[in-house]
């Protein structure tokens, strides 16, 4: 048994070592040009299977304008092979531990497709719900097809009652998915699209934050975010996920004035790193809210943990850059929008 924050500490920096070794043998290369975090899919074979795992093809904007109509707002591509939309939950007015929450800040629900080189599409997504809407919306999604792979939390006590579903589907009809994920938002009060979000600054100390988690950020409706994607290939069934696609650590600072800010975020795990990543956040102050999974069928298997704070805005970016160390991630090459 080891006693003591230093011997913990060099318990941490052993494996976080061992798995960068190993990582750096078996990850998939960098793409080239495309900076840090950018990880290439590359064949990965199934447990015991003979079939190599699909790996997603490049789309452009293009190439989803039937989806776009389908779900009745237009997206946008990122990394070249993700078609992204968000559907922030402008119509509540949510209270949290005293913070009055923005949608960038925990209310905007994303979907992403993304065509693979069968021709078939995958559809996943991350749905804001109030409690009285959560099950309709299930039943809607069920009907169409649509599977639920979690149903959990992302704050604490909140007013009004909130769940997070998310989402999968697989077919070789992406039109089919847009209006079976539409079915399901139609039975919400998710508004309608509204103007794009307004870049420009905002109010807390970003150098500082940026320096503490060695990162660049963007800034969106008054928030700042910033985002982490495993290293690993990871493989869902048989469909190798694009880097930053269901497998991110995202980390999103509202200012609340005097340099402090509202934390909300998400940290994604191997089981192996779940223990350390929780105790640093704990460390540095930062409450957690989940640990459940966000899949059904991935390799390797993931844990997610919300997680919420308020605080000084730097000390906090410096809690998080200790689990950030503490796991086999590095910065996205771009984030997704707020909402």
């Amino acid at each position: 048994m080891m006693t003591g924050d230093g011997q913990q500490g060099t318990r941490t920096r052993a494996i976080t070592s061992r798995r960068r070794l190993l990582a750096a043998a078996a990850v998939a290369p960098m793409l080239a040009g495309a900076g840090p975090g950018a990880a290439q899919a590359l064949p990965a074979r199934e447990a015991g299977a003979e079939r190599w795992a699909v790996e997603p093809v490049r789309t452009g904007e293009a190439d989803w304008e039937d989806v776009a109509n389908a779900l009745g707002r237009r997206g946008n591509m990122l990394r070249g092979t993700i078609y992204h939309t968000g559907f922030p939950r402008r119509d509540l007015y949510v209270i949290s531990d005293g913070v009055l929450v923005t949608p960038g800040l925990a209310l905007g629900t994303h979907v992403a497709f993304v065509r693979y080189a069968d021709g078939s599409t995958m559809a996943m997504g991350d749905v804001v719900v109030t409690e009285d809407e959560t099950q309709q919306v299930c039943d809607a999604w069920q009907a169409h097809g649509i599977e639920q792979t979690a149903l959990h939390k992302h704050l604490l006590a909140q007013t009004p009652d909130l769940w997070w579903a998310h989402v999968h589907a697989h077919g070789d009809d992406p039109v089919a998915l847009a209006r079976g994920l539409r079915a399901g938002f139609d039975r919400t009060g998710t508004p309608p699209a509204g103007p794009p979000g307004r870049q420009g600054s905002v109010d807390l100390d970003v150098a500082g934050v940026e320096a503490a988690l060695d990162v660049r950020g963007t800034t969106e409706d008054g928030l700042y975010k910033c985002l982490f994607v495993r290293r690993e290939t990871i493989v869902d069934g048989r469909l190798v996920l694009p880097a930053g696609l269901g497998a991110t650590c995202a980390f999103n600072f509202q200012p609340v004035g005097g340099g402090r800010v509202a934390l909300s975020g998400d940290f994604a795990m191997v089981a192996e790193e779940v223990q350390d990543v929780l105790r640093l956040l704990r460390r540095g102050g930062i409450k957690l809210v989940e640990l459940h999974n966000h899949h059904l069928t991935e390799t390797p298997r993931l844990f997610f943990t919300h997680f919420w704070a308020v605080g000084d805005a730097v000390e906090l970016a410096r809690a998080l850059r200790s689990a950030v160390e503490a796991a086999n991630v590095a910065p996205a090459v771009n984030v997704v929008p707020a909402g």
